[in-house]
């Protein structure tokens, strides 16, 4: 009989992209909340509010998962600066409870963090590294990295990168409305001092189903390729054949956000890359996602 696999934030893009790479080996069953799809093939979609700590007691009693990977989140960090004790409820409380109830069931948990828990002033980051967050949402991820572990220690946490491509009916990536903007011929300004190491959802999704497998304490799964937000957008350009596409270099100091954004959270994924996780090039990545349009 097939194992479940319970995904918290299935409607949302990675949960979306996780659901459709688990289906092939799990029985999934995926939470949503404010994201509702009118349907996701394969995955058995239940409308649960994970701050109600007895609505997730239910679930577990109901559906009696195998295994636990937990996508949901408030991850607009400039949504969380403003609205630090609302972003809390879901970010850190609803986590750790969530891990709480994993370790009574005596299951497998995979957290998803993000790069966002270092500051970005002395990349590439291992996992080794100590965090310094810069943000309110940043943060609440360390809080939930170690809330979590606390109690329940065989959580696996996966810190994971700037993310892109196509993520269902209901979620798109950050790449999307920027595509968008160039389409109808506007200005695009992006910064060429803020470095990440970016995957597509896709990638993203196979590397938490991996650690799901391989169970490290602590994995980051970044890709393998070191760019800016300009250049990256420069690349999907290039790959998308977006042609007289108007983008202008800017730079972090020129706007001004709610959340403070660190410079450089490029990853060190090799712990990954030695498990098995492989990346394509950020060009390969692009061109699956064009199809997809």
């Amino acid at each position: 009989m097939t194992n479940k696999l319970l995904i918290t934030g299935a409607s949302g893009f990675l949960g979306w992209n996780l659901g459709q790479k688990a289906k092939q080996n799990w029985q999934v069953y995926g939470t949503y909340f404010s994201l509702k799809p009118s349907s996701i093939p394969g995955v058995n979609l239940l409308q649960v509010d994970l701050r109600d700590f007895a609505a997730m007691k239910r679930l577990f009693e109901e559906i009696k998962p195998d295994a636990v990977i937990h996508t949901a989140a408030q991850s607009q960090p400039n949504f969380c600066q403003v609205h630090p004790q609302e972003s809390h409820k879901i970010n850190v409380k609803a986590s750790c409870n969530l891990a709480g109830l994993c370790a009574d069931a005596e299951i497998a948990c995979v957290f998803t963090s993000t790069d966002l828990v270092f500051n970005g002033l002395n990349p590439p980051y291992k996992e080794t590294d100590p965090v310094c967050p810069v943000s309110i949402y940043g943060e609440h991820k360390v809080m939930a990295e170690q809330g979590m572990r606390d109690r329940y220690p065989k959580t696996v946490v996966c810190r994971m990168p700037l993310m892109f491509g196509y993520g269902g009916p209901v979620a798109k990536s950050f790449l999307q409305p920027m595509l968008q903007t160039l389409r109808e011929g506007k200005e695009l300004s992006l910064f060429v001092d803020e470095f990440r190491t970016p995957v597509s959802g896709k990638v993203g999704a196979e590397g938490l189903l991996l650690a799901l497998e391989k169970a490290p304490e602590l994995l980051h799964l970044g890709g393998k390729e070191r760019v800016s937000r300009y250049q990256f957008l420069a690349i999907a350009v290039e790959v998308l054949q977006l042609r007289d596409a108007n983008l202008k270099e800017g730079r972090q100091a020129e706007v001004k956000m709610a959340a403070p954004r660190p410079p450089d959270v490029s990853l060190d994924s090799s712990k990954a890359f030695a498990l098995g996780y492989n990346p394509p090039d950020l060009r390969e990545q692009l061109q699956q996602f064009r199809f997809q349009l």
